[in-house]
């Protein structure tokens, strides 16, 4: 009887394990520009995915995210954020219907991270486009306060 109740046991708890996921915990419509922004920057930042970053950007972006040959090169050398790991959130405040015109977005998130053990706060606005009603990440707008 115990070593009945010990295989189940290990069978019930294999399952459980098998059942997490490795994907970011990110809630909502998933055919928004916010979506795309989050799942950007996640992959950048946390998964360090070069490929998912590239293939989530247009053929210009990426061919310059490319060229750095890792997402930690690009951030660092081109968006000028660096962070060991990132908790991303989407602006509220700047969100309007204007700022969303059909196939066109511009999206405003808060980066919330760590560094070297410190806490950083940062803020970006990127541009999006869609097309065939996939959303691509055009653009990172330059901070106009990190000068």
């Amino acid at each position: 009887m115990s070593y009945i109740r010990s295989m189940l046991i290990a069978t019930c708890a294999l399952f459980l394990m098998a059942c997490g996921d490795d994907g970011p915990d990110i809630k909502g419509d998933t055919n928004t520009p916010e979506f795309a922004a989050i799942t950007f920057f996640h992959a950048m930042y946390n998964d360090q995915d070069l490929e998912k970053v590239m293939e989530m950007s247009t053929p210009k972006l990426a061919r310059i995210i490319q060229s750095y040959g890792s997402t930690k090169q690009f951030a660092r050398n081109v968006i000028n954020m660096q962070f060991d790991s990132v908790n991303l959130e989407v602006d509220q405040t700047s969100r309007s219907v204007r700022k969303i015109y059909g196939d066109n977005a511009t999206i405003t998130l808060i980066f919330s991270g760590q560094l070297n053990g410190n806490k950083v706060d940062d803020m970006r606005s990127i541009k999006l486009i869609k097309v065939k009603s996939t959303w691509f990440v055009e653009k990172i707008i330059d901070d106009p306060y990190g000068r």
